[in-house]
């Protein structure tokens, strides 16, 4: 009965014949195949949300762009992953992530190391084409070991999922509505004072940004070990 659900399905990504399983999204089969995808909320073991856009791409035949890391793929269908009319869009999901937040890389501990830079500097966005409208958070710097800095969160929710898929403890969600939006602990307590929260850091290595980042460091020296994930899933595999 699984053989016939689950089948190996053919398909082109930018004029390259691909395959991959039918239960896959374009995004894996793509990232299979060596072939790069920009993505900000998608990390390889966690569960995929399509949240951030950076992801989308065209498809032969259809006008609506679609995110690669949530659709599932079919049997002879035409994915363009770069064009001009998808690094416009990049561009533009990019300005408004940064000015809805502050994202000044000098001085951040992440900075070298924030996939956010990195992406900005890949597509060589050199201002952005919206009116900047952050509204200023305050930092919270209650954890022994941790810090939480809302002003640098892009609410990719990767915390939030590592936080309840991988540790099991739910102690993150997103509480707020548009530019109000932002990461809590429990019922919106200080992150000291978080019951669910076990302190494993997981949350914070996975974070694409300096949003969240250990106590100590100044900028440029926070590196994330985003692996963390699939490397705890493959160890359960092994037990």
């Amino acid at each position: 009965m699984l053989k016939d659900k689950v089948r190996v399905k053919t398909f082109k990504i930018d004029d390259i014949d691909v395959t991959g399983r039918s239960d896959s999204t374009i995004l894996e089969v793509a990232n299979e195949h060596g072939i790069k995808i920009p993505t900000l909320c998608y990390l390889e073991g966690l569960s995929s949300v399509g949240s951030c856009r950076m992801c989308l791409v065209e498809i032969k035949g259809n006008k609506n762009l679609i995110p690669a890391c949530t659709s599932k793929i079919k049997e002879g269908m035409e994915v363009i992953t770069n064009s001009e009319k998808l690094k416009t869009h990049r561009k533009m999901v990019l300005s408004m992530i940064f000015a809805e937040r502050t994202h000044t890389c000098s001085v951040c501990v992440s900075n070298g190391h924030c996939e956010l830079q990195n992406q900005a500097i890949e597509l060589e966005l050199e201002h952005s084409f919206v009116p900047h409208i952050h509204k200023h958070f305050e930092v919270d710097a209650s954890h022994k070991d941790y810090i939480y800095d809302p002003n640098r969160c892009i609410l990719c929710s990767r915390c939030v999922r590592v936080c309840d898929e991988v540790e099991g403890a739910h102690a993150l969600d997103i509480a707020g509505r548009g530019i109000d939006s932002k990461i809590i602990h429990d019922m919106d307590e200080p992150w000291a004072l978080s019951e669910s929260c076990t302190s494993c850091g997981k949350c914070v290595q996975v974070c694409p940004t300096g949003s969240l980042f250990e106590k100590g460091l100044s900028a440029t020296e926070m590196v994330k070990k985003k692996n963390i994930v699939t490397n705890l899933i493959q160890a359960r595999r092994n037990k």
